[in-house]
């Protein structure tokens, strides 16, 4: 996920010529039924992840029995469904950065999350916390990175941590993952070392994902997006500080406050 580059770095004023590592970004082309769908500026690994995430995600599909066949070749995704309608005709291009549209925002169109799960501020803080021992992000800079947490007996563990340049796309890598697992998604939780984003809300909410955490800010129609599905959103998190915007009843009492 790395390539050297040569720069010249300034420092007080003397110039030096140098190389440095940056993350990669390329492009993943997905095919659905034989018709593009989307190129994906992504990081390399988890592809099929990605992809599967995505489509959840996006509402292409609402179950892995839909997904007839999965075949990827180099840098392109070659899927077949067995609901091409839902398919939307016009091709995009998803980059790293922002959402491709607000017209979710119509309240019947904002999923309704139904989980009994209940996740003490401490646990979701370590979430956050865990995702910074990143080497790739402290070599880089360059990447986002999430994390998806599994109730296992009385306890939330890792079940995965992404990197990305793209927060979003993380955020798809991650769900792809828990997806070809079938774990519950009700009994997860999301951290997030990047903006919490209004697609990002969204996607939590349509996988059925109770919480998310980010060491970030938010923003308002993230929070809106929130509130309409039942999403507890925590943000500024850092060590025993955060930000609770919406639906508080789904963080337990514990030590962080």
């Amino acid at each position: 996920m790395l390539k050297e580059v040569t720069c010249v770095k300034y420092d007080a004023g003397v110039a030096k010529e140098t190389v440095h590592e940056v993350v990669i970004e390329e492009p993943l082309v997905i095919s659905i039924n034989g018709r593009h769908f989307v190129t994906a500026m992504i990081s390399p690994g988890m592809a099929k992840e990605f992809v599967i995430g995505h489509l959840f995600s996006e509402g292409v599909i609402k179950s892995m029995k839909e997904l007839e066949s999965f075949q990827l070749d180099d840098r392109t995704a070659n899927v077949i469904i067995t609901h091409p309608l839902r398919v939307v005709a016009a091709q995009k291009l998803i980059v790293t950065g922002c959402g491709t549209g607000s017209s979710f925002l119509d309240e019947a169109k904002v999923p309704k999350i139904h989980s009994t799960a209940r996740i003490e501020a401490g646990t979701a803080s370590e979430g956050v916390t865990s995702l910074l021992h990143s080497q790739l992000h402290r070599t880089t800079g360059g990447v986002h990175l999430v994390g998806l947490f599994e109730r296992y007996m009385h306890k939330y563990a890792p079940l995965c941590i992404v990197e990305d340049v793209g927060r979003h796309n993380a955020l798809d890598k991650a769900i792809g993952y828990g997806l070809l697992r079938a774990i519950d998604f009700a009994k997860t939780f999301v951290a997030s070392t990047g903006r919490i984003s209004s697609e990002m809300a969204l996607k939590c909410a349509v996988m059925n994902i109770p919480l998310i955490a980010s060491r970030g800010a938010t923003t308002s129609l993230a929070i809106e997006v929130a509130e309409k599905s039942g999403l507890c959103i925590c943000g500024f998190v850092r060590g025993e500080k955060m930000n609770v915007y919406t639906h508080a009843e789904r963080l337990a009492e514990s030590t962080c406050g």
